[in-house]
């Protein structure tokens, strides 16, 4: 039994008070887990654009004062009545979706869309009682995602929390809990491509370069980046990209350039810009007879997606993905697994490294495009 069990924790937190205002580190109370909850130690922490889309507000109700950070491993601490399968000590990744096993989704073999625990950004509260488990001088301070990771503690539900192997390095497997596993998922869970297939992929941050990762993995023999930025592309064959097209090269629409590539479309394609001209170029530039699309980048909240049901017709298929089809306690430590049989390389996506005191440097690099992932120690 931990001296803390059951007592509540004074540690740091970078609060975002307002909208596109820097963090600030401020001391706070991390109250004890309830019934179904977990609280964990943070180590390490990565910035994902999720969070700075929410910390400027362009997504969501704007909901502050508020800890942000979904992207973490750590270590429980302690764990709330109920939980039988964490226990002090154990490692843990925390998950922005989640899986309470019970509901149809959690039942199903083909969905990870949990009832419960599916991802809620307007939420700043614990399900269990509707209360935040961080204050500051009794001041409730609101959770993100269920998850909110810039901070040395943090409480979440059970189900958000993937139990993986102890001797799976925590700054490195800590990129799996969001944006690489919805890229490398994408591909290998719901694209599916057979070794020696084409593949497109449309966007190549993050999420698009762990989508080429996969495609990699399945022995893709060629793969296709499509970005608008070219320095991109060099950065990118480290991930397995045989072939750039930037679409501002060329005046025709970038599905017939791609067409053109490949004898009549790619194999399969990945959208992960969410941009709905590439949704529309990832499904057209796919073969007929046999092409997939998959959607993985998330569109503004008007966009409609239109092309001739012909495409559809001369069977091509188009399909959506939420965290890579991943269960995120069934799957993920599998997913751990795969890079510490180095099938998967993970080291290459971490292109930064910070101190907790300096989080809103992160941020900097991630406004300005610059790296792919960067890790936030907390103990410095």
């Amino acid at each position: 039994m931990s001296s803390t069990e059951g007592k509540v924790i004074c540690c740091r937190a970078a609060v975002a008070w307002e909208a596109g205002k820097p963090l600030v580190i401020e001391e706070v109370e991390v109250a004890p887990p309830q019934a179904n909850e977990v609280r964990v130690k943070i180590l390490y922490t990565s910035l994902c654009h999720t969070d700075v889309y929410f910390w400027e507000a362009k997504g969501q109700n704007p909901l502050f004062p508020r800890i942000y950070g979904h992207e973490a491993g750590g270590i429980v601490e302690s764990v709330g009545e109920g939980v039988t399968d964490l226990k002090a000590g154990d490692h843990v990744l925390p998950v922005f979706t989640g899986e309470c096993k019970e509901c149809d989704h959690c039942k199903s073999e083909e969905s990870n869309m949990c009832d419960l625990l599916r991802i809620n950004t307007d939420r700043g509260v614990m399900l269990s009682d509707g209360e935040s488990r961080f204050s500051i001088k009794g001041k409730p301070i609101y959770h993100f995602v269920g998850t909110s990771t810039f901070s040395e503690y943090t409480v979440t539900h059970v189900g958000c929390l993937a139990k993986i192997n102890p001797k799976a390095p925590l700054d490195k497997v800590c990129v799996l809990s969001c944006g690489i596993s919805t890229g490398l998922g994408a591909t290998l869970n719901v694209a599916k491509p057979k070794k020696g297939s084409t593949v497109a992929v449309f966007g190549l941050g993050a999420v698009g370069l762990a989508a080429a990762e996969g495609a990699r993995m399945a022995g893709a023999s060629r793969i296709i980046g499509v970005d608008l930025t070219s320095n991109r592309f060099e950065e990118a064959k480290k991930f397995g990209i045989t072939e750039f097209v930037n679409p501002k090269d060329h005046k025709k629409p970038v599905q017939e350039v791609i067409a053109e590539l490949t004898n009549g479309g790619v194999d399969r394609s990945i959208e992960c810009t969410g941009n709905i001209q590439s949704i529309i170029s990832a499904f057209e530039s796919v073969h007929d007879g046999w092409g997939v699309a998959v959607l993985v980048g998330l569109p503004p909240k008007d966009a409609v997606f239109t092309t001739h049901p012909m495409n559809f017709l001369n069977e091509r298929t188009l399909k959506g993905t939420f965290f890579g089809n991943y269960k995120p306690r069934t799957d993920i430590p599998s997913v751990v697994e795969k890079y510490m049989n180095k099938e998967l390389e993970l080291d290459k996506f971490i292109t930064h490294q910070l101190p907790f005191s300096q989080i809103n440097k992160a941020f900097d690099y991630m406004l300005k495009g610059e790296g792919i992932r960067c890790i936030i120690t907390m103990e410095e």
